[in-house]
C-alpha cells in the first residue's frame, strides 16, 4: 500500500468521526442565585458560548435555586453559579465564574475557533 492510499483510508475513517462529534448535542444546566449580576453575567457569557460554538445542537436550563432549593439538593449545588455539563459525557462541573471563555471552552470539552496567539 502506498503512503498516498494509506492517507485516503485514514481519511474515509477520520471525517465520518469529526462530523458525528460536530453533531453532538449538549444538554447543559445553569444554578444561578435570582437576578444577581453574577447571575445575570453567567447566564450572558454561557449564551454566547453555546451561540457561537453549539449552535442549534445545545439545551440550556437556568435552574435558581432560591425558588428550585430541591433541584439543587439534588444536584449537591454548593455554589452559584455553577454549570452542569449533562451530555455528552464525561457529566462535568463548571463552578464560579464563568466568564473566562477558555476555561468554559476547555471545561466542555470545545476548541476555539481561533488559536490564541504564541506568546
Amino acid at each position: 500500500m502506498t503512503p498516498r492510499n494509506k492517507n485516503n483510508i485514514t481519511d474515509r475513517f477520520e471525517k465520518p468521526i469529526a462530523a458525528n462529534e460536530s453533531q453532538e448535542r449538549y444538554v447543559l444546566r445553569l444554578y444561578v442565585t435570582g437576578m444577581t449580576q453574577r447571575s445575570t453575567e453567567a447566564f450572558s457569557a454561557i449564551k454566547n458560548i453555546c451561540e457561537e460554538y453549539l449552535e442549534g445542537r445545545y439545551e440550556l436550563e437556568v435552574i435558581d435555586i432560591y425558588q428550585h432549593p430541591e433541584l439543587a439538593r439534588d444536584e449537591q449545588i454548593i455554589a452559584a453559579p455553577t454549570l452542569i455539563k449533562k451530555l455528552p459525557a464525561p457529566m462535568r462541573r463548571i463552578i464560579g465564574n464563568l466568564a473566562t471563555q477558555e476555561r468554559v471552552l476547555l471545561s466542555l470539552d470545545l476548541k476555539r475557533k481561533d488559536p490564541l496567539p504564541e506568546p
